[in-house]
């Protein structure tokens, strides 16, 4: 029997764009469906009744939710081709560290950057480009985290890099400048199909970030 796989997603999510890629890297084919998040599914909030968010992965009807839970799932699954995680333990124990490491640090001092003002703007900024300079350590000389092929981590952080231009639009900064190892390291990853077509436009992006924080209010 074919292999059923939907992805319930929305399109800017980081998180979902995660699935994308590693489902890209492994060649798999799925249904993707588009969520309005003011409007949930029914199919949504079946599959992830406890958080009611995206990205659902729903594999022969059976839902994995969070993203990097699932990314390891779709690894588990097709272990016949493009190994994502290191096949050694504690390697495997390191790239669970770093991928959580990105939801910690770079989402969070992200998410002050566009959705703050002021001193928590400013503080989110710092936060962001501390958390950058530590990846930029751990990347040390390898062209990927994963070394010389695209793996967890590189999945787990790359998305972000959609984010940036908006990031840096509404801060008023520049990642580049003083982080310029990172910068070509994801243009490193964009190099990849599996990555490129995954990811949105940044310009895109940005006009989403905008538009929510004038509903919020915050402009």
């Amino acid at each position: 029997m074919a292999d059923e796989v939907v992805l319930l997603d929305f399109w800017p999510s980081p998180f979902g764009m995660r699935i994308r890629i590693a489902l890209a890297e492994k060649g798999i084919k799925y249904e993707y469906k588009e969520e309005n998040l003011r409007n949930k599914s029914p199919l949504l909030l079946q599959t992830n009744p406890v958080h009611k968010k995206i990205p659902v992965l729903i594999h022969n009807g059976k839902p994995i939710c969070e993203s990097l839970i699932a990314v390891q799932y779709i690894d588990e699954i097709w272990n016949d081709r493009s190994a994502l995680l290191p096949s050694d333990p504690y390697r495997r124990a390191q790239a669970r560290f770093w991928a959580d490491y990105v939801d910690k640090k770079i989402y969070e001092a992200g998410k002050k950057v566009w959705t703050a003002k002021g001193e928590e703007q400013e503080a989110g900024k710092k936060e962001l480009i501390d958390a950058i300079k530590v990846f930029e350590e751990e990347l040390g000389d390898k062209p990927y985290f994963g070394g010389e092929k695209l793996g967890y981590v590189d999945i787990a952080l790359v998305p972000f890099y959609t984010w940036f231009k908006g990031y840096e639009t509404i801060g008023n900064f520049n990642i580049e400048s003083e982080c310029p190892k990172f910068i070509a390291w994801a243009k490193r990853c964009l190099q990849k199909e599996s990555v490129s077509k995954s990811l949105f436009d940044q310009e895109k992006v940005l006009e989403f970030m905008v538009d929510i924080r004038k509903r919020l209010g915050i402009e």
